[in-house]
């Protein structure tokens, strides 16, 4: 079984449990569990970036989230690099009128770099991209 890779919104979604997805995200997690996840440094950016103005208490939960992950031996973090970076541009750039964000595209570079085909978020973009996208409602 291949790994998922868990975008931006995955990460959200299991930190906090007000979040619509909260649920689904756990039940993919406990379901697909032994698959294990891939995510990117940048994707954590990003994942402490939407919580950057949340009181104390969640910004300190967001840390142990981002900490147990790249500690953890199912979750692979891929390290940010220039080269991340560059293919990334290159989607980026390819794709003007998507409104793809850096990351997305890095993650989405990243996915096709490792033969990975379902993403845990809610994201249209990876579906555009051909990717399954396994939190979207249609």
């Amino acid at each position: 079984m291949k790994p998922l890779f868990a975008d931006t919104f995955y990460w959200i979604a299991v930190t906090d449990w007000r979040e619509s997805s909260h649920a689904a995200a756990l039940a993919l997690t406990t379901e697909r569990q032994a698959a294990g996840l891939v995510t990117t440094d940048e994707v954590l950016t990003e994942f402490f970036a939407f919580f950057s103005n949340a009181p104390e208490p969640m910004r300190r939960w967001v840390a142990k989230t981002a900490r147990d992950a790249i500690s953890s031996r199912d979750v692979r973090v891929i390290p940010q690099s220039r080269e991340s970076f560059l293919s990334g541009l290159d989607l980026y750039t390819a794709r003007p009128d998507k409104g793809y964000s850096l990351v997305d595209c890095i993650s989405m570079q990243t996915m096709r770099r490792l033969g990975l085909t379902e993403v845990l978020t809610n994201d249209r973009h990876f579906v555009r991209e051909g990717f399954t996208a396994l939190l979207r409602r249609e």
